[in-house]
């Protein structure tokens, strides 16, 4: 079923430099801001990557389900394997990488055509600027939710958000948010995922910080809870 993501709105307002789109494949729906329409290599790209999870998973069910990180064989497809070593790097199931190794997939796919892409899949987010950029922290229904923005040098970037209150994904947390800083984008995501199984009150938060920096990759980190914010690593943030 598809919920809407109203969040996009402004996602899409607030760039005027970069052209924005929508494609859709099955169950992933990316929003993809570049600097030219590219509707067509998107949706191709996205199509090829799906399958290639898809399948992997009708081969091998288990990488499809497992909650633990799983080993994959030399003869894996890529994407496979930045699955599956992103969730060994974080403790976790391989699918908890599965939006943000899309939204990379694509996005590297699409750096053929645009230095400057952008690749959103469900609050997972691939990021090649050659300019500054802002991406604000939604968490639901707490008081700190769209007050904050993270500010990113110019570079390549992933930015994934895990929440237990928010959204359809599996979390075994109740954070609002818990949004992680990486350079890879699957990392971010599986790391998001872990940490935000971990926080169930805002007592959890340093706990979470720490399991953060135990993990190799993590530029930094995010943790919102209620009206409680923890805060990790090199990023910075720019408050409403």
């Amino acid at each position: 079923m598809y919920e809407e993501r109203k969040y996009r709105r402004d996602f899409l307002r607030k760039d005027t430099l970069l052209v924005g789109f929508r494609v859709v494949y099955f169950e992933s729906d990316l929003l993809i801001l570049a600097r030219t329409m590219l509707e067509k290599q998107a949706y191709d790209s996205l199509k090829r990557h799906y399958l290639t999870i898809k399948r992997y998973i009708q081969k091998c069910p288990e990488f499809g389900h497992t909650f633990s990180p799983y080993l994959v064989p030399e003869s894996a497809p890529l994407i496979i394997h930045q699955m599956s070593d992103a969730s060994a790097r974080a403790g976790v199931g391989p699918m908890a990488a599965v939006a943000g190794v899309v939204a990379d997939a694509v996005g590297m796919d699409l750096l053929a055509f645009s230095e400057d892409i952008i690749v959103e899949n469900g609050g997972d987010i691939f990021l090649n600027a050659s300019i500054s950029r802002k991406i604000g922290i939604l968490a639901g229904s707490s008081v700190l939710s769209g007050k904050m923005a993270l500010l990113l040098e110019p570079g390549r970037w992933g930015v994934c958000t895990s929440s237990g209150t928010v959204g359809h994904s599996i979390s075994f947390g109740k954070a609002d948010a818990c949004v992680v800083v990486s350079e890879s984008t699957p990392l971010a995501d599986a790391v998001a995922t872990k940490i935000g199984n971990i926080i169930q009150t805002h007592a959890d938060i340093p706990e979470g910080l720490r399991c953060a920096q135990e993990i190799d990759g993590v530029v930094g980190i995010v943790i919102i809870k209620d009206d409680k914010m923890g805060v990790w690593g090199k990023i910075e943030l720019e408050y409403n």
